[in-house]
C-alpha cells in the first residue's frame, strides 16, 4: 500500500495546471485555469503527502486561500476519497 501512496502523492507534488485542470472536469471540480496554475505551483516541489492529516488541512487551507472554500472542499472529498 506504500507504493500506491508514494505514487499518488508523487504526482500531486508534480502536477501541472493543465493537468490539474484536466482532473478537475474529471471530478466535477469548478476551477479556472488561473486557479488551477496557482494551487499546482503551490503544490509543485513541496512534498506533501495527502495521506497525512495534518498535511492534507494544510494544503486544504491554501487552495481554499487560492481557489475559495467550495473548491477547497471539493478537493478534499477527492483527496479522501484517494487515500481511502
Amino acid at each position: 500500500m506504500k507504493f500506491l501512496e508514494n505514487i499518488i502523492n508523487m504526482k500531486i507534488n508534480s502536477i501541472s495546471g493543465k493537468e490539474l485542470l484536466k482532473y478537475a472536469k474529471q471530478f466535477n471540480i469548478q476551477v479556472t485555469s488561473q486557479q488551477a496554475e496557482q494551487v499546482a505551483a503551490y503544490l509543485r516541489g513541496r512534498n506533501i503527502n495527502i495521506f497525512n492529516s495534518s498535511d492534507r488541512a494544510k494544503v486544504i487551507k491554501e487552495i481554499a486561500k487560492i481557489a475559495g472554500p467550495d473548491t477547497a472542499k471539493k478537493v478534499n472529498q477527492l483527496f479522501l476519497m484517494l487515500t481511502k
